[in-house]
């Protein structure tokens, strides 16, 4: 079973978003076929709150889903395979829905989202595809029979709501997504993994391990995210030696530090604990660092 590293990255990147909301498996095995999944995705009853935090994504996987990523245009006989997973998926769910004596509605069968960073209109035509209207541009269903659709993501708007799925993108689509990522407040809970996604990419990129990878400015826009990356990193990694360090001169000087005490260490940015550094030469004991920890926090 052959897997490109732009799949495995792919998997990753949708696992990371979708394990808070529900149950993810990649390279899900089409029961009884030698037939896998991509990605296979099944959300929980009690997070719906959640996946509004992940915009166009998170209204795609409101129900169990099949999540086929490609980078290339998928061409007919891709789509087709991929109809022949969903079908596969649906029949067995409907056997174990029938041996518990439930009768599954369509809605409640498993759908199927073929996320192509680009597409051509003959393969649309050929599946039938039409755009609906409450959907975005870019999303072509396949017949309301089908519970399937091909999301055209060189085709979506340039929205936040779009913005984690045009990160699977390709050329200038990813560029600018990648960019938008850069442009998020550091704070933001998603930046940093996304980050060390795009930095794993590039270091495969490096290496040879992607041969495909023919957009210039997509590729200095995720020099831009690896570097930032590798920053981020070796400033963290800078802080936690300070850190070990400011606490070994601490239990030498004022001996063993209370947890709660090495708690408070803990939130102090790395300008205090410089500041720590230079004034512990003077403590005498553990009351004259507790003093000084209630005035500078």
């Amino acid at each position: 079973m052959t897997q490109t590293p732009f799949d495995q990255l792919a998997k990753q990147y949708l696992e990371e978003f979708l394990a808070p909301l529900g149950k993810v498996e990649r390279q899900y095995e089409v029961p009884g076929e030698a037939k896998f999944v991509d990605v296979w995705f099944v959300p929980y009853e009690d997070v719906p709150e959640l996946s509004k935090d992940i915009g166009l994504l998170g209204i795609m996987v409101q129900t169990a889903v099949l999540l086929e990523p490609f980078r290339n245009a998928p061409t007919r006989r891709q789509v087709k395979t991929c109809l022949l997973k969903l079908l596969w998926i649906q029949e067995d769910e409907e056997r174990k829905a029938a041996i518990a004596k439930r009768k599954l509605s369509d809605a409640e069968l498993s759908h199927l989202w073929i996320l192509a960073a680009t597409t051509t209109q003959t393969v649309i035509k050929a599946f039938k595809g039409e755009l609906v209207e409450g959907w975005l541009p870019g999303i072509y269903f396949l017949g309301e029979g089908l519970q399937s659709a091909i999301v055209a993501i060189d085709q979506l708007p340039e929205t936040e709501e779009t913005l984690w799925l045009r990160v699977l993108g390709r050329d200038e689509t990813q560029e600018r997504a990648i960019r938008s990522v850069l442009a998020l407040p550091r704070t933001h809970p998603r930046r940093d993994i996304i980050l060390k996604l795009l930095a794993n990419w590039k270091v495969r990129l490096d290496i040879g391990e992607i041969i495909d990878f023919t957009g210039q400015e997509a590729l200095m826009a995720l020099s831009e995210a690896y570097l930032e990356w590798e920053q981020r990193v070796e400033a963290r990694g800078i802080e936690q030696g300070s850190r070990a360090l400011i606490s070994r001169l601490l239990v030498r000087q004022v001996g063993a530090l209370p947890s709660a005490v090495q708690l408070q260490i803990e939130t102090l940015s790395i300008k205090q604990l410089n500041v720590l550094g230079e004034a512990l030469l003077n403590f005498s004991g553990l009351a004259d660092l507790e003093t000084w920890l209630s005035i500078h926090q």
